[in-house]
């Protein structure tokens, strides 16, 4: 049996400076190394999410380090995630259920918090009871004093787990020597006691010539420096937000099957096209120009968390416009859950479950209406693509409407459920709509997508999404190991003497 390691949490001096990236790697490495690690987040912020095999709802930035984990997910890897609606008010799913919609303003107030932390912390000591070691993910900054008191996710919860804390740090957007030092300046005593080390991230150059900054700092701050994590180019793994979507392959490319997914302001699981991206004979990118969307092969609509107002937002830009043409001129057009709702003939919203319009017409592509409900829907489905015979898959459904044939049509689903009910609706083999996240990763349905680009899309050398993926985690824990003083971390981990190391 493997010896017991202490929890490692990684921490930030900001958002974004790959604490969910290095998570992933550390996640893997202990896995490499023949422990049985986990990863965990207190709170999350994102509308990337998961439903895991019991029906709850998680963040996907823990499903992906579960993955590098190679270990089942679960809702207590992320017991606190909250999903933006507008820029003031979020969505709150505890443990996998959601219990209501906050502002800010209320959320982050002082009262109530008590028990969020109970809940947490619970979710966390049921983890740890199992796993060996946990990976703890903080966020944004370990340094935003004004929000201390209301804390859950960052050095509060490394309190309570008793965990090694590592502070990572963004050398690529400049200013590391001030960001580090003034994360840790900032700190209470008892809160700076808890950071054991630091790990610079995202170096590019000649690693010799931060040999001296490498000292500096640690004669600086007092703790090591316990790797300089050069950044790694072309690296395949999910993401966590959608910031970066826009400036993913904007144009069309010649010889490749095209597809444009349509950028939505409240775009969500853009993690279904991971598969798509890297699929050698497909050439995927993101835009809601009208130009842009006229120029591609297939069409996806994707989720969205307020599929009502971004309807309406792809009607004024002309987006919308633009789709119904390309629908006429025999463009495939797929929609995925929010996407497949927007498609439809009418969206309507009796409960006010996205705001006061309680009726929005749809696009009219599809012959069916939605009721937006106020109870959400989290489940995984096995499906097959046909009847009878035929692979069963596994894809998730995360949505709040209910979505029917409208009067007068006649069934004509796209997918067909091992509980002997039906899903989507296909209208031809142009024009279809689904709420099944994750249906992208499976050849058999691409073919289907495709098959009227027969001229463009070949049949042969079907891209293994789930091996590429495992070759990723593999390349990422690879590259940290190079980097990072492993036997260092691993003592540190074991007898939590970094100060005497120096």
């Amino acid at each position: 049996m493997r010896q017991k390691l202490h929890p490692m949490m990684l921490v930030g001096t900001g958002s974004d400076v790959g604490k969910s990236i290095l998570a992933t790697a550390f996640c893997r490495i202990f896995r490499q190394d023949g422990y049985c690690p986990a990863p965990f987040k207190a709170q999350n912020m994102a509308l990337n999410s998961y439903v895991t095999s019991d029906g709850l709802e998680m963040g996907r930035a823990q499903v992906v380090q579960a993955e590098a984990a190679g270990v089942p997910c679960q809702a207590d890897m992320n017991p606190l995630l909250l999903k933006p609606q507008s820029d003031h008010t979020s969505q709150v799913v505890l443990n996998g259920r959601p219990v209501g919609n906050l502002d800010a303003y209320d959320y982050f107030r002082k009262e109530g918090r008590d028990e969020l932390r109970r809940e947490v912390c619970a979710a966390y000591d049921r983890l740890s009871a199992r796993y060996n070691p946990v990976v703890l993910e903080g966020a944004g900054s370990i340094s935003e004093i004004n929000l201390r008191d209301t804390d859950l996710v960052n050095l509060s919860m490394a309190a309570h787990a008793g965990a090694d804390v590592f502070l990572v740090a963004d050398i690529d957007r400049g200013g590391v020597f001030a960001s580090v030092y003034g994360s840790l300046a900032l700190l209470r005593p008892e809160e700076r006691r808890l950071i054991k080390g630091v790990l610079i991230n995202k170096f590019r150059g000649d690693l010799r010539l931060f040999q001296p900054g490498v000292k500096m700092m640690e004669e600086l701050c007092g703790i090591p420096v316990l790797g300089v994590i050069p950044f790694l180019q072309g690296l395949a793994i999910d993401e966590e937000d959608s910031v970066s979507l826009a400036f993913k392959h904007t144009e069309a490319e010649a010889g490749k099957v095209n597809v444009a997914v349509v950028l939505l302001p409240h775009l969500s699981n853009f993690t279904d096209f991971g598969a798509l991206e890297q699929d050698p004979r497909i050439h995927l990118f993101y835009t809601r120009r009208p130009e842009e969307l006229l120029e591609a092969d297939v069409i996806i609509l994707p989720g969205s968390k307020s599929t009502i107002a971004d309807l309406e937002s792809l009607r004024r830009s002309g987006a919308a416009q633009a789709i119904l043409c390309a629908r006429k001129k025999g463009t495939v057009i797929l929609g995925i859950c929010g996407g497949y709702q927007m498609m439809g003939q009418e969206i309507l919203d009796p409960h006010h479950v996205e705001g006061d319009m309680e009726c929005y017409p749809g696009l009219g592509l599809l012959p069916v209406r939605t009721c937006m409900m106020s109870d959400k829907v989290t489940r995984r489905t096995r499906f097959r693509l046909q009847p009878e015979g035929g692979e069963w898959l596994e894809g998730y459904e995360i949505h709040m409407g209910e979505t029917v044939l409208g009067e007068g049509a006649s069934p004509s689903p796209l997918i067909y459920l091992a509980d002997g009910g039906t899903d989507g609706y296909r209208m031809d083999e142009r024009c279809m709509g689904t709420y099944l996240h994750g249906i992208l990763d499976y050849p058999a349905f691409l073919h289907l997508l495709f098959a009227p680009l027969a001229g463009k899309w070949a049949k042969t050398s079907d891209f293994d999404a789930r091996q590429f993926k495992e070759t990723q985690y593999d390349r990422l824990a690879n590259h940290v190991r190079t980097y990072a003083d492993m036997p260092q971390i691993y003592r540190i981990l074991t007898t939590s003497t970094p100060h005497e190391a120096l």
